[in-house]
């Protein structure tokens, strides 16, 4: 079996990345190792109604939820709200993932791709120490798959990055432990995403809600790898739901990893470039990732029709993939690392502090930045290391 391109892995990122190459008038395969595309759901699923529609048309079947804004909740209850189109790149649309997913695939091979599911890459062709295709096992029969060109969309766990020789390791304080329930509970609030801070509630991270309608969230939380325990994320949402919907019932639990190292070294190596969760393109401070590896994807796409065409596979021949993805989206992963490496050392009375002083301020019309230009400008000591960042 021979094509141009090998995508591994048909999440968002490894979905675009194939739909844009396949545009290009490539000869894609796109490989799944589950049977279904989409399942199990392992995020909270909140995209910007914005950057979705930068990227996609939006359909309606996809969106579970619209929501007016963000609630920030510190750790002793006080709140405020921002609205929808200033709350980054997780407020707006809350997605019902597996529809999504399966329907990004699905443009995938409408563009031209061929999508190979219940299909698991299991290690890189090699001569000569460069890549020539790919090994897999596809329902129980092993076949290979030569082509010049892999990109690997294959997660945290990125096993395509480490048979290429790219250095993906993880430090424990680089991963976020998360834990996550469906939840149903009239009590939810069904306007608003809901994101709540607190050393005693997430050590190093923050709980989450996400509103899915007919009384339905996606409430988890995430912890820091290296202030967590084995089984300490479960342990601590059980805690939290309990207290604050103490009626609820809990319809599906998912547990897993995000990254949160900010942006890596190299993305690319000889016939290889990674996407999404797989070249840490996701936001250290919100864990989110969706927008960025959907953005990463038609870089990597566009780059892999240009090189061929080139006939210039080499890491040399990728740069330009490093160049703009980074440019893209890269220098905001790497401010938002420096931001969460400072926050995660505050003390749950730090936290309050900062809240406090914005008790008469207008920030629902604040974006991020600018509700950190004005904390830093209240609160001048405690906030003096991340002044440079809002220059």
């Amino acid at each position: 079996m021979r094509c141009d391109v090998v995508v591994i892995g048909a999440g968002p990122a490894g979905s675009l990345s194939a739909k844009t190459a396949a545009e290009k008038g490539l000869n894609v395969i796109l490989l799944e190792k589950r049977q279904e595309i989409g399942d199990p759901v392992r995020c909270a699923e909140g995209v910007s109604k914005v950057g979705l529609a930068e990227l996609v048309k939006p359909d309606p079947k996809w969106i579970s939820a619209e929501v007016k804004g963000s609630r920030l909740i510190g750790p002793d209850g006080t709140s405020f709200v921002m609205a929808e189109d200033r709350s980054g790149n997780e407020v707006g649309y809350v997605l019902e993932r597996k529809i999504f997913d399966r329907a990004l695939a699905l443009d995938a091979a409408l563009a031209g791709a061929e999508v190979f599911v219940k299909t698991r890459a299991l290690g890189l062709l090699m001569r000569d120490g460069k890549p020539y295709g790919v090994s897999a096992m596809r329902h129980g029969e092993m076949i290979s798959i030569e082509c010049p060109l892999i990109i690997g969309a294959d997660g945290i766990e990125s096993k395509v990055g480490r048979w290429a020789g790219i250095d993906t390791t993880l430090k424990p304080k680089d991963i976020g432990i998360c834990a996550q329930f469906l939840l149903q509970d009239r009590n939810i609030d069904q306007d608003y995403s809901e994101f709540f801070f607190g050393n005693t509630i997430a050590p190093g991270g923050y709980a989450w809600s996400f509103p899915k309608g007919g009384n339905l969230a996606n409430v988890g939380l995430g912890i820091q790898g290296s202030r967590s325990k084995p089984g300490e994320a479960l342990r601590l949402l059980e805690r939290f739901v309990a207290s604050k919907y103490p009626s609820a019932k809990v319809a599906e639990v998912i547990v897993g990893g995000d990254p949160g190292c900010g942006p890596i070294e190299s993305a690319t190596a000889n016939g290889v470039m990674l996407v999404g969760d797989a070249a840490r393109q996701t936001d250290p401070i919100t864990g989110g990732g969706i927008l960025n590896g959907m953005t990463a994807g038609v870089i990597a796409g566009e780059v892999a029709a240009e090189a061929l065409s080139a006939g210039d596979l080499s890491k040399d021949g990728l740069k330009a993939y490093e160049d703009r993805w980074r440019e893209a989206i890269g220098v905001h992963i790497a401010r938002s690392l420096e931001l969460k490496e400072f926050f995660v050392k505050l003390t749950d009375d730090d936290l309050n502090r900062l809240m406090h002083s914005l008790k008469d301020q207008d920030i629902s019309k604040m974006d991020l930045m600018g509700m950190l230009r004005v904390l830093v400008k209240l609160n001048p000591k405690l906030l003096w290391g991340l002044k440079h960042l809002i220059v």
